[in-house]
């Protein structure tokens, strides 16, 4: 079973950037999709970004321009760069479909 660790949250301005990291570890199936996903508090987790093994990228209208995922063997980034204080929240890596969860990572977009 595939086990996600997520990395590079914290505290950040508005317009501020940050990277955040994800590390898969056990059997990665070639051809699978992988994505990024955020919670909010009382809101439902939605996929932020995804990308093919191909790097063929889709995104969330809101993030579209701003946001940039990449991936790297067992490693999935997500850029985040002129961030709002709407896309604070709890960020998670996973296949898309989603598989088991991992802790996720805090961002918080306040000044």
């Amino acid at each position: 079973q595939v086990q996600f660790v997520e990395s590079g949250g914290g505290l950040v301005q508005p317009g501020g950037s940050l990277r955040l990291s994800c590390a898969a570890s056990g059997s990665i199936p070639r051809f699978s999709i992988m994505g990024w996903y955020r919670q909010a508090p009382g809101n439902q987790r939605e996929l932020v970004a995804r990308t093919t093994e191909r790097a063929i990228s889709n995104y969330l209208d809101s993030v579209k321009g701003r946001f940039t995922i990449s991936r790297a063997k067992n490693m999935l980034y997500l850029q985040m760069n002129s961030l709002k204080p709407e896309d604070t929240a709890v960020y998670y890596c996973n296949f898309v479909p989603a598989a088991s969860w991992g802790q996720g990572t805090q961002v918080t977009v306040s000044l």
